[in-house]
């Protein structure tokens, strides 16, 4: 899931994009009555303002909305992290269905004043069951990879690399540190050899003049 500011506005628009075009196909369709190649296309001259009223509304009012209320329904210290992406998502929906179902029906449809609720309702009613399948089930999972992707698995290799290279530097530094350490023994070894040296050369200089006295008293 997003992290900071720039990752949630990455996320609300990759999300935007694949929810919007599929929705507007599907509205398309129900208008002609069938799925053909002509609905592909026509989603185009609809899907950059729908998608930009989707955008706003979803960044700005629904996506922190759904979070709020996820986490007061579901604790995220006892429930799985799945469990909490659901509940955003199914929250989502049941927010933007309608507003986006209201939008639609206000610039699209254009329902006469007296049929505009009723032209609402129907339009809600019939786009909920979609939006909410194709969010659960496909949108979400899509995008979610997608995002990952883009901010988690190439970030991957930089950070085996950063650790490789911090192993490298405890590593040579820890062989500095044994050498050091060998070459302080070393010569602790050198200075206590050169001192016992001393020492019993020091200790054998009184026995040898002794020796030299008797020698000569005899």
């Amino acid at each position: 899931m997003p992290k900071n500011l720039f990752q949630e506005i990455v996320f609300t628009l990759i999300m935007v994009v694949v929810m919007v075009y599929a929705m507007v196909c599907y509205n398309i369709a129900l208008d002609f009555g069938e799925v053909n190649n002509t609905v592909f296309v026509a989603v185009f001259s609809e899907l950059w303002y729908m998608g930009l009223i989707a955008f706003v509304l979803e960044l700005l009012v629904v996506g922190p909305l759904a979070k709020k209320l996820a986490f007061r329904i579901l604790d995220p210290r006892s429930h799985a992290p799945i469990l909490l992406t659901l509940a955003i998502s199914a929250i989502t929906v049941c927010f933007m269905c309608p507003l986006m179902s209201l939008a639609a029906t206000i610039i699209i449809k254009q329902p006469a004043v007296a049929d505009f609720f009723a032209v609402w309702v129907q339009t809600t009613a019939c786009n909920f069951p979609m939006a909410l399948c194709w969010q659960i089930f496909y949108a979400g999972p899509l995008v979610r990879l997608i995002f990952r992707m883009l901010f988690v698995y190439w970030r991957k290799p930089k950070a085996v690399l950063s650790a490789t290279a911090s192993e490298d530097v405890v590593r040579s530094e820890t062989a500095l540190a044994d050498g050091t350490s060998s070459a302080r023994s070393e010569a602790t070894c050198a200075e206590d050899a050169t001192a016992a040296s001393e020492t019993t050369h020091a200790a054998s200089e009184p026995s040898a003049l002794s020796d030299k006295r008797t020698n000569g008293s005899n």
